[in-house]
């Protein structure tokens, strides 16, 4: 057993101060003061700074250098132990439109890895990709566009990996896709799509539920065809996933869209690639070179090729463009993207029960200390 202490405690609401979280092997115990929590087991002393859950990604290809489409396992390792020094627990590395061949080998060294966790959870797959619009392709590889067909996309599915995927429900096939994947567990964000409104709802009935980095890579908004945004913003199933960096998107836009959708239904992503954490200069997204300076990521096209954003620096932007107190926001980082993936009570909370991912930060959102399922994955010099 392991016990948190004097602590600001957000599960993500906030508890009292005398309130402690009692740690039993990979789960929460008990949440209650700290008098009713034993005596006479180990003790994290969050020394007055915040005790939060730890924050979700389901929208990353890489950072410090390594990508969702690198071959070896040591892409994986290197990326979820950078997201663990950044208080991100648990995330979904995503790909890009790819080969098949491409595709089956990210999803192997997936599966494998999942068993050798060194830092933050790796929840499954996110595939971006391959059914996508070419006319809304962004940073997506034309050539690698093209319809659904099951002969392909099952084998994906079978795996269980695939926990999320990102298609334009125009497309060939994919409808038959949604209602298929919906029945082995996945879900379902609509982007790089032209869409029309009424497609968008249908794809909804069928069971998709998010939208992938919304407002980008898709029409804008126009009062006589909604579209996919107007979908969107006014379909309360839909989850809208949001890049908060300055750069995708205008603040007043994200503070927009979580007046439109609420904290509940906002999602906070990075759309991270292998630059973030790194110097400017030459890199690699997929099979794409892109140029990252100033921190922002572009193709040779001069098209956004993802972003070089922390999760917690998304949710300390949010709190500056809404004007809202993270605090407030943090569900958007935590138990609203769990939700979106059916893990509920899961991760994204502090409640007896749920995964021992806890993050302990200060008021400028600085991790100090990360555990996931109870064990230390950070710590900063302070411990």
């Amino acid at each position: 057993m392991l016990k948190i202490i004097n602590g600001k405690i957000l599960t993500p609401s906030p508890l009292p101060k005398d309130f402690g979280v009692l740690i039993e092997e990979d789960r929460i115990k008990q949440v209650a003061p700290i008098s009713k929590l034993p005596s006479n087991v180990p003790v994290i002393d969050a020394m007055g700074n915040w005790v939060i859950p730890g924050l979700i990604d389901i929208h990353i290809h890489g950072s410090s250098g390594a990508d969702t489409m690198d071959h070896d396992l040591d892409a994986y390792i290197t990326l979820s132990r950078f997201l663990a020094s950044k208080g991100v627990t648990s995330f979904l590395p995503t790909t890009v439109t790819a080969s098949n061949q491409e595709i089956l080998a990210v999803i192997e060294k997936t599966r494998r890895y999942q068993q050798q966790i060194t830092g933050a959870r790796l929840l499954g797959l996110h595939l971006e990709g391959p059914y996508l619009q070419a006319q809304y392709r962004g940073a997506q590889i034309e050539s690698h566009l093209r319809a659904a067909q099951p002969e392909e996309y099952l084998p994906w599915l079978k795996t269980g990996v695939v926990k999320l995927m990102t298609v334009a429900p125009e497309i060939d096939g994919v409808m038959d896709l949604i209602r298929t994947g919906i029945s082995m567990g996945v879900k379902f964000a609509i982007g790089h799509s032209n869409a029309s409104y009424e497609t968008v709802l249908k794809a909804v009935d069928q069971g998709l539920n998010q939208s992938t980095h919304t407002f980008n890579a898709m029409p804008p908004l126009h009062h006589r065809e909604p579209g996919v945004l107007g979908a969107v913003l006014t379909d309360d199933r839909i989850y809208a996933q949001v890049i908060a960096d300055g750069v995708h998107l205008h603040p007043a836009i994200v503070k927009l869209l979580f007046r439109m959708k609420g904290v509940g239904k906002t999602v906070l992503i990075t759309d991270a690639m292998r630059a973030t954490g790194m110097p400017d200069g030459r890199y690699q997204l997929g099979e794409q070179p892109v140029t990252v300076e100033d921190g922002i990521v572009r193709t040779d096209s001069g098209a956004l090729g993802g972003s070089t954003l922390i999760l917690n620096d998304a949710l300390r932007n949010s709190a500056v463009f809404t004007g809202l107190a993270w605090q407030d926001l943090l569900p958007s980082a935590t138990s609203v993207p769990a939700e979106s993936l059916n893990l509920k009570d899961e991760i994204g909370v502090i409640q007896p029960g749920s995964f021992a991912d806890i993050v302990i930060m200060d008021e400028q959102l600085s991790p100090h200390l990360t555990l996931i399922s109870g064990k230390i994955a950070y710590k900063g010099s302070d411990y």
